[in-house]
């Protein structure tokens, strides 16, 4: 018996590769029926032997949560988020900016060698029918490979994309791009209410992008950069002698006095840039939010010049009331962290890259020099919910809720709504026959929802409808204002209009 029983699971198996292989072939659909009858018929066959269904799997329970990550958005959150983008992206378009899209993933050879030591963090996908792909790691390097395929139509182009990337690409004086991207990244965080100035002795420990300068002490940056990447130590204690330098044009004024430094080409070049960056950011009205860094490291080997990032005091560890920073806690219902504890290091953060076009072998327009700015919407989401009460989040836009006193009157609720809708009104009505009225009432309190239209047989017979302020207690004793059916939607758009 067990002889046979192992057998069958044999022909099983054997006859189920065949099954696949034939799909994976693509062969006459005839054939593969042939071959899913007969593996039916063979679990059928096992399913009487042994009285279970040979594709069941062993019942395990399943634990309910999202991956290490990610999280779900509950409905006042998200309309935390959604002014989040609505915010960045009325900035963008101010300033000229038009949308694009790319694709989720990309050929891996897109992405291979574009961004150094972060590479170990891309995503690599199963085979998709003969291409080797990845996830997207950021919207930068798609961008580019956008540019190289259809550089002729954008000679010049100012672009931004999912509402928290801005790019402007072509060839411009030095300086001017670069320095309305900053200023972009200042309104951005300035209209979203984050304070963007950081005092100069919290920019460092704020800041987590300042590379492993932040993170441990300069002897063993210096051992990381001499003993693990070969660096000549001597060079390694000029540079140290360098990053810790910060402030504002008087750090410029002062480098431009230090001859070994001017004696470089490039560096000298560099603060030429900086002279004219800090000029035109004076014009722009954002030069008291900047400290110039020479700390400052990004982790992606495509930048090719200046580099920036935005941090806030929101963006450190919350402290305690002895100075002490908060340590990350574990939240016992999900065992991962709770990011309330912990600072969320730079908010914004972006840079030149004027080579990575050209990188594409099969360029169409060579290189295209570019700059741009990436907004931390997670970031800036973390330290919105730290700012905001969620209970007093208005978390829909219905403008008016429509009322029954008694019998229900689900088809005059139905036409109401319908007006208002045709008249551009937000409202809602209550999916009963015959709904209570308290539980109406509910309704508004609890969705904020800041007029009622309430309708009952007399009054609709009379060609009436009441109005009810619901922020207000007083307005005839709580019932509303009379008002007639035919000036119903009139008067209703004159109130909103005075919210």
């Amino acid at each position: 018996m067990d002889e046979d029983l192992e057998s069958l699971k044999r022909k099983i198996k054997e006859k189920g590769e065949t099954v696949r292989a034939l799909k994976a072939q693509k062969a006459d659909k005839s054939f593969v029926d042939v071959e899913v009858a007969a593996l039916l018929k063979l679990k059928n066959q096992l399913t009487c032997i042994t009285g279970e269904d040979s594709s069941s799997k062993s019942k395990t329970k399943i634990t309910l949560k999202t991956p290490k990550g990610t999280r779900d958005y509950n409905e006042k959150e998200m309309a935390i988020r959604e002014q989040v983008f609505s915010t960045i992206i009325s900035v963008f378009k101010r300033h000229g900016g038009v949308t694009i899209d790319t694709p989720v993933f990309e050929l891996k050879e897109i992405l291979a060698g574009k961004y150094g030591e972060e590479s170990k963090l891309i995503y690599d996908l199963e085979d998709q029918g003969g291409e080797k792909c990845s996830l997207r790691y950021d919207l930068t390097v798609p961008f580019a490979r956008f540019l190289a395929m259809n550089g002729s139509q954008y000679p010049n182009i100012k672009r931004y994309q999912i509402a928290k990337d801005f790019d402007v690409a072509g060839s411009y004086d030095p300086m001017v791009p670069d320095s309305e991207v900053i200023k972009i990244m200042s309104e951005c965080l300035t209209e979203l209410e984050i304070v963007c100035g950081v005092p100069d002795e919290k920019i460092r420990p704020i800041s987590s992008a300042v590379d492993k300068l932040d993170k441990t002490p300069w002897e063993d940056v210096r051992k990381e950069m001499t003993e693990e990447k070969g660096l000549d130590p001597i060079v390694a204690d000029q540079i140290g002698e360098y990053v810790k330098f910060k402030g504002g044009k008087e750090l410029l004024d002062r480098l431009f006095q230090d001859q070994r430094l001017l004696a470089n080409a490039n560096a000298k070049a560099g603060l030429n840039d900086m002279i004219l960056l800090f000029q035109y950011l004076e014009v722009f009205e954002v030069l008291d939010k900047i400290s110039f860094d020479l700390s400052l490291a990004r982790g992606l080997d495509y930048y090719t010049g200046i580099i920036y990032e935005a941090v806030t005091e929101l963006s450190g560890p919350p402290t305690l009331e002895d100075g002490t920073k908060v340590t990350r806690k574990i939240k016992k219902d999900t065992n991962e962290f709770d990011e309330t504890t912990v600072g969320v290091g730079s908010i914004a953060a972006g840079g030149r890259y004027d080579n990575l076009v050209g990188m594409f072998a099969n360029s169409k327009k060579g290189n295209i020099p570019c700059v741009g700015v990436s907004i931390g919407v997670e970031r800036v989401f973390s330290i919105l919910l730290q700012k905001y009460q969620l209970e007093q989040v208005k978390s829909n836009e219905v403008e008016v809720y429509v009322i029954a006193v008694a019998d229900g009157l689900l088809e005059d609720r139905m036409k109401i709504c319908a007006e208002l809708w045709n008249a551009g009104i937000k409202a809602e009505f209550m999916y009963k026959i015959k709904p209570k009225l308290q539980p109406q009432f509910s309704v508004c309190d609890r969705d904020q929802i800041p007029f009622a239209v309430i309708i009952g047989k007399d009054e609709l017979n009379c060609g009436q409808v009441k109005i009810k302020d619901m922020r207000s207690k007083e307005q005839s004793g709580g019932a509303g204002t009379s008002v007639k059916r035919s000036d119903m939607i009139a008067e209703l758009k004159t109130r909103l209009g005075k919210l």
